[in-house]
């Protein structure tokens, strides 16, 4: 039997601290291992002598898992509640980290792939409730606050990824397949042994449920999530940011080191990392700014900032294109958690719904690496970020015109 829910109201404020406590640990997992994707990309392209565009594939895998798996895990949330969805993920986050212990031993390219979409799936169904759970945890004036304060700590796990990939998958320079891939077994390891212990202590505490009715605005209108105009557009908008965010970390490197003349992988790595820490400057950055600005404003400016700063790294010019590939990350800091907060307003009963659809929206980061590897390799990596640009601007769109549509009925 699903959990009963009750208003947020009724819930003591330091039981809704506890659970939000819980909910913000949850976006650091998902953060790490992200952080350590963009750099895995790179690091098999040296040990494995994959292309840049057949790289990507890692970063596919990964996104394909949530065009697959968020719908179902959203309707598994509805049914189950917040606390049972939230172990599953963890459970399947735990599997597919352990499957990276069997396919670094194969030493081929195929097993990280399909290991890497079972830890995706995983993350689907973490992601799926924890950004709905955090949206819920307290007033809904205040969810796109909450919701980038969440995301910072999923910035800090983005900052610290590449730091430990870039310290051992590139220790030596691009080494051994074998050495190289047992850093990867141990770092996996780890990780799944970390999600084990994390999740029995999910399964002590005390996360309630909360009706998302207590998020519903007072006579709202009638009819189902897709009648409204700003929540399909919100779930298109993420799509497409998700698609630029996740082709420009893929190709963060092989920029880098294009751009700037006798940088290494390894120090590519490490900038990498860098440009994460502003991506979580800007998270708690933007968290601050909410209580001034309202998120419509501060997404629009952001993503405009972003135009210009992709359009510059595009034009290849030696470490300016760097320092403004760094840059991009610092305005993409709000895109994420403000998108899904406006697509996600006023939907009442079908909040869960729409977090699951608007969490599948993560899918479209199989659609930018792919083309823009392709860019790379005819064009130089510099130039594949034309595309990006063309992303940004349909988010500032979408910040300035598309998320008000309802309110304009």
């Amino acid at each position: 039997m699903p959990p009963v829910p009750v208003h947020a109201a009724e819930v003591p404020r330091r039981t809704l601290r506890v659970a939000l406590s819980f909910a913000i640990s949850l976006f650091f997992i998902w953060g790490l291992a992200y952080g350590l994707l963009d750099v895995l990309n790179k690091h098999f392209q040296d040990t494995l002598h994959v292309g840049t565009a057949e790289s990507t594939w890692l970063q596919i895998a990964y996104f394909g898992a949530y065009l697959v798996v968020s719908l179902p895990a959203g309707l598994w949330l509805a049914r189950a509640g917040y606390k049972i969805g939230i172990l599953t993920g963890l459970a399947v986050t735990a599997i597919g980290a352990f499957l990276f212990i069997p396919a670094a031993a194969s030493g081929t390219f195929l097993p990280f792939v399909l290991s890497m979409f079972v830890l995706a799936a995983g993350l689907a169904c973490l992601e799926t409730a924890a950004d709905s759970y955090v949206a819920v945890l307290g007033p809904p004036e205040d969810a796109s606050r909450r919701l980038n304060l969440a995301q910072s700590f999923n910035g800090l796990g983005t900052f610290i990824g590449p730091l430990i990939g870039g310290t051992l998958f590139f220790a030596d320079g691009p080494a051994a397949a074998g050495g190289a891939h047992d850093n990867v077994r141990m770092i996996y390891a780890g990780i799944g042994v970390a999600i084990v212990v994390f999740a029995l202590f999910v399964a002590r505490a005390h996360l309630p449920e909360i009706s998302e009715d207590s998020h519903a605005v007072e006579g709202g209108r009638s009819g189902g999530i897709l009648a409204r105009r700003h929540f399909v557009l919100g779930v298109v908008t993420q799509a497409i940011y998700i698609g630029a965010q996740v082709g420009i970390g893929a190709l963060f490197i092989n920029v880098a080191v294009t751009t700037w003349d006798g940088l290494t992988a390894r120090g590519a790595a490490y900038l990498l990392s860098f440009a994460l820490m502003t991506y979580m400057v800007g998270r708690f950055a933007s968290t601050a700014l909410l209580a001034r600005v309202g998120p419509r404003q501060l997404l629009t400016v952001f993503a405009v900032a972003n135009v210009v700063l992709s359009l510059v790294v595009a034009a290849g010019v030696d470490r300016v294109s760097l320092i403004a590939m760094i840059g991009v990350f610092f305005f993409m800091s709000t895109m994420f958690p403000t998108i899904f907060a406006l697509g996600v307003r006023d939907l009442g009963r079908g909040a869960k719904r729409g977090a699951s659809a608007m969490v599948m929206a993560i899918g479209g980061g199989v659609a930018l690496p792919y083309p823009m590897g392709l860019l790379a390799e005819r064009y130089g990596a510099p130039a594949a970020f034309v595309l990006p640009a063309v992303s940004f601007a349909i988010v500032a769109l979408y910040g300035w015109r598309f998320s008000k549509l309802e309110d304009e009925r």
